[in-house]
């Protein structure tokens, strides 16, 4: 008897179908590490479901090819919100249904409790980012950088300067320079000699950069002395001053900041599972979690007051989020629209400008 009760219990579990896995697409590095830690972790402890986690410098690119191929190996993907959005245009993502997010602590639903635009028919953000200046604290023991307009300006704070190579960000930035207020950039950058200005404001500064396309690379450019200031992602440059206690800097005035979130490309092998992992790490506990492993903002309201200290320490995260009071005064809230509409036209003029003499 206990020997078929024990045939017909193996037999069960071999007709039981294997738990799917879920396929992971990051950025690496701190940002990477903080998915891992907040999200990923967690979530195959409860549910026993594997997440196996990938990097791209930006996912976005792997899972457009992957998609137009018809060979799709992502179930889930962290994207910035102006590619999800095109994405979304495209039909290259699977529709995410707001009623599969958990409600806030206190019963508000997840649709109220998000900031706006944070969820879209496609995209469900996770994070509140930023590029600011940053720069070696060491390399200028006078006069510190304090304005876009220090960053171009070689003369008084010499040395070499990384910045991200494409459009966005540093025509932001590079107009903000010039004078134009924050408040005033997208209207300047909507017009033909905007656009001009902006590039003539970049070419005062091209012969001295160093342009990074992954964002492990600006403090690691810092550390090695090849720059002196950076353009760069607000949590990477936070992660070396702070774990490895690096002289960095971040200047706030001027920082451009947007959203990150999930997304599942359109024919993901494990839908199911994709949506159960976004509701948990969407969730306002998951969320505040992964803003104390990097210095990124919660795009839930309710999270912000759950966020503790920095990893491993006694001092607060907060300050050092790009969502503080304080830090948002000079910022500027990057336009989604425009980028959705001019992003091909104006990496294309960049390019272009980048490759002449």
């Amino acid at each position: 008897m206990k020997r078929t009760l024990a045939l017909t219990t193996a037999l069960s579990l071999l007709a039981m179908p294997a738990l799917a896995d879920v396929n992971l697409l990051s950025w690496g590095g701190a940002y990477g590490n903080s998915h891992v830690e907040a999200y990923v972790k967690p979530f195959e402890a409860k549910t026993g479901t594997k997440v196996i986690v990938s990097d791209a410098d930006n996912p976005a690119t792997p899972l457009k090819a992957q998609v137009e191929a018809g060979n799709v190996t992502t179930d889930v993907a962290s994207v910035e919100y102006a590619d999800a959005v095109r994405l979304c245009d495209e039909g290259l993502l699977e529709e995410i249904d707001a009623s599969i997010l958990l409600p806030a602590p206190d019963g508000t639903a997840a649709a109220d409790d998000f900031i706006e635009g944070a969820v879209t028919d496609c995209f469900v953000g996770t994070d509140v980012y930023s590029m600011i200046i940053a720069y070696d604290d060491s390399k200028y023991p006078d006069a510190k950088p304090a304005t876009p307009a220090d960053f171009f300006d070689t003369a008084k704070f010499p040395g070499k300067r990384t910045m991200r190579k494409g459009a966005k960000f540093n025509l932001e930035l590079a107009l903000m320079a010039d004078g134009v207020p924050a408040a005033e950039v997208y209207e300047t950058l909507g017009t033909p000699e905007g656009v001009d200005r902006a590039f003539a404001k970049l070419a005062t500064i091209k012969n001295d950069v160093v342009w990074w396309e992954a964002g492990a690379q600006p403090p690691q450019l810092l550390a090695d002395g090849e720059v002196s200031m950076a353009y760069a992602f607000n949590g990477r440059i936070f992660d070396a001053a702070v774990k490895e206690n690096k002289p960095f800097k971040i200047v706030w005035d001027g920082q451009v900041y947007e959203m990150e979130g999930w997304v599942i490309p359109k024919g993901a092998p494990n839908i199911d599972q994709a949506k159960e992992f976004i509701a948990f790490s969407t969730s306002s506990e998951q969320q505040a979690k992964a803003a104390e492993y990097i210095a990124y903002g919660p795009p839930r309201k309710s999270a912000a007051a759950l966020v503790g200290n920095i990893q491993g320490t006694d001092t607060p995260m907060g300050p050092n989020l790009p969502t503080y009071a304080d830090n948002l005064k000079a910022a500027l809230a990057s336009n989604l629209d425009f980028w959705v509409d001019h992003d091909a036209e104006l990496n294309e003029r960049f390019n272009a400008w980048l490759a002449a003499n």
